[in-house]
């Protein structure tokens, strides 16, 4: 019997949020992929929330976009509502947040890969990974066909040996009763990677027709529509928007949870899985919150041709007549009509301490990986890790060296560097307290951070990259201007002062002193401003931020000065931790098993002291001496 044998630069294996992001960037950049999925019906599948962004996901969206990446783009297109989160707060943790159709978003995902130079979709099970002498070299499927490349990326999401859980029922299969992949494991287990068993989950999905909208609280989205990419205008994506809901559980809900819990898997031991701390069921809400006499919920539409509606923050596996039960118990829920039920999701992912910053694995030279696989949770998670595993497979296959953010360049560089270099033991979940540097990683400026080196590598046009370099300019500019710009203890300036609850002047400063104040902005000072050009809102906005927080942007500035010199002091890959001399055991351990690239690295590996990484920083000093010797 015959097999088919292709040939591909790059294959990647799952169509999900990551394996959308790798697949395109590979083909962007020029390479031929094919990029596989159990079900077509699973291409940038939203089998959880009908959301993109929200805390620090929004962050990560802005990144992906300003990159080169799909995500922010197609948000945009499918949004039915966008809501600006935490804008009581200051704009380091400003985060976007839209509510999708979940139809729409699929379907538009699935006509841009589709119709991609260089890319090719194909419906079929990946079984087992090709490698030869430690190097990877193609892929098998389920049919036996083989597909020869010099690059694989692992997108598999939820999908490996997945199980769907509620009460007694069992189903192996993946989300919303698609098939799972029950192979690949073992292939892997085989190739030495070591695998995890997490767990997460999802609420049930209720008939909007039996809600009772009146007993809730409506929460609209935004007048003013912020595009999470930056190649759109408010203007561009304006639409009529949809609402969400809010409501709250009582004490009759945790009682009935509490009556059920040895019915639910999550307490009397049918999953195994280790589930995320800080996206828990609420079963886990009312058992770790006892004190707690409530908690919100929140009804989404999940779109605009479906009258399914999301009940976020009760994700459960409890048995189908106790979630009845326990939805029916919440005001505006007593007559609720359950489409879906909720359910828990078991699955098989990889201890991402065997993934270099690359993405790629350590011991396998051309494999490499990203998404939900890697240990992580969320669409936004995914889609970051997929984008910078496809670039980093792509730049493997041209010869070049990998893209490497670091922590002080992106959320996404905080995220991969958490991942390869902490102890991920649970579903990992990006927040902004994660960041060291969020005062300059905000989601405002992540064009201006991020837009070069998506043009360096080759995913930004030059057209975008122009008119990056406008923005950039007219910034800095108007900055000088505002510094340079004095004004008098004049009336005009004295009455727009006190309209504005602002100090009057004893004599002259600068339009930069001005914006500086709490009470004002660059806007309020229009009628003193007599030589302002008309600049863009993005431009503005910049400038507002730039020079409010000037002096705590300076200090981070400097805290970063601090971290790159750590981060250029590179590990050589071959050194043995053993010979160094007064390096604790359990620093040995660790360093030699995740192989830090620099010293910077090291240090943020748990179980690695202080002491440890001065006697680190002793023994490069020797190192380099004698090689220079």
């Amino acid at each position: 019997m015959s097999y088919l044998n292709e040939e591909v630069d790059v294959v990647v294996v799952g169509a999900g949020h990551a394996g959308c992001e790798a697949a395109l960037a590979s083909a962007r950049l020029g390479l031929k992929t094919i990029m596989f999925t159990v079900s077509m019906d699973s291409i940038a599948l939203m089998p959880c929330n009908p959301n993109i962004g929200g805390s620090s996901k929004g962050h990560l969206v802005k990144e992906i976009d300003a990159l080169g990446g799909e995500m922010g783009i197609n948000i945009d297109k499918t949004f039915i509502q966008s809501k600006m989160l935490n804008e009581s707060k200051g704009p380091a943790v400003h985060s976007l947040r839209a509510q999708a159709d979940k139809q729409d978003y699929t379907r538009e995902m699935r006509k841009v890969v589709e119709n991609t130079t260089n890319l090719t979709l194909k419906q079929a099970e990946v079984v087992k990974i090709l490698a030869k002498d430690g190097k990877v070299s193609g892929v098998q499927t389920y049919s036996g066909s083989i597909y020869s490349c010099k690059a694989v990326v692992l997108c598999t999401g939820v999908y490996l040996k997945s199980r769907c859980v509620y009460g007694d029922t069992s189903n192996y299969t993946g989300p919303n009763g698609l098939s799972a992949a029950n192979y690949l494991s073992d292939s892997l287990k085989e190739l030495g990677i070591e695998l995890y068993r997490f767990k997460t989950g999802t609420p049930a999905r209720i008939d909007k027709r039996s809600i009772d909208f009146s007993k809730m609280q409506e929460q609209k989205g935004d007048e003013k529509i912020v595009p999470f990419s930056f190649t759109n205008k408010s203007e561009d994506i304006e639409r009529e928007q949809v609402s969400c809901w809010l409501t709250y559980t009582n004490e009759n809900t945790h009682e009935i949870i509490r009556n059920n819990l040895d019915r639910s898997p999550l307490y009397c031991g049918n999953i195994k899985g280790t589930g995320p701390r800080y996206c828990p069921s609420i079963e886990d809400k009312v058992v770790r919150f006892a004190d707690k006499d409530r908690h919100q919920v929140f009804i989404e539409p999940e779109g605009n041709y479906t009258n399914e509606m999301y009940v976020g923050g009760m994700s459960s596996s409890l048995p189908e007549d106790v979630q009845y039960q326990m939805y029916r118990s919440v005001p505006g829920l007593e007559n609720v009509n359950i489409v879906r039920n909720a359910y828990a999701i078991e699955y098989d992912c990889i201890n991402p301490n065997q993934l270099k910053s690359s993405l790629e694995f350590k011991n396998i030279e051309g494999l490499f990986s990203g998404g939900q696989f890697n240990g992580s949770s969320g669409y936004e998670e995914a889609a970051c890790q997929g984008l910078i595993a496809g670039i980093n497979a792509s730049r493997k296959v041209l010869g070049k060296e990998p893209l490497i953010l670091d922590r002080s360049e992106a959320y996404i560089g905080v995220l991969i560097d958490d991942l390869v270099t902490k102890e991920t033991l649970e579903p990992y979940r990006m927040m902004t307290s994660r960041a060291e540097y969020r005062l300059i990683l905000r989601q405002d400026n992540a064009d201006l951070r991020l837009t070069k080196r998506g043009y360096e590598i080759g995913l930004i046009s030059e057209e975008r990259y122009q008119n990056l370099l406008i923005k950039e300019k007219q910034i800095q500019d108007e900055m000088e201007r505002l510094e340079k710009t004095n004004v008098g203890a004049n009336k005009e300036v004295q009455e727009l002062l006190i309209a504005n609850n602002s100090t009057p002047l004893n004599s002259g400063c600068t339009l930069a002193d001005l914006v500086r104040r709490p009470e004002l902005c660059y806007e309020a000072l229009a009628s003193i401003d007599k030589k302002r050009e008309l600049l863009s809102e993005e431009v503005i906005e910049q400038v507002n931020i730039n020079l409010k927080y000037d002096g705590y942007i300076q200090r981070q500035l400097r805290q970063v000065e601090q971290f790159k010199k750590l981060e250029k002091k590179k590990i050589p890959e071959n050194i043995d931790y053993a010979t160094i001399h007064s390096l604790r055991i359990e620093a040995v351990q660790k360093l030699s098993k995740i192989r830090p690239h620099s010293v910077g690295q090291a240090s943020r590996i748990s179980g690695v002291s202080p002491a440890d990484i001065s006697m680190l920083l002793v023994y490069l000093e020797q190192f380099r001496n004698n090689k220079e010797s």
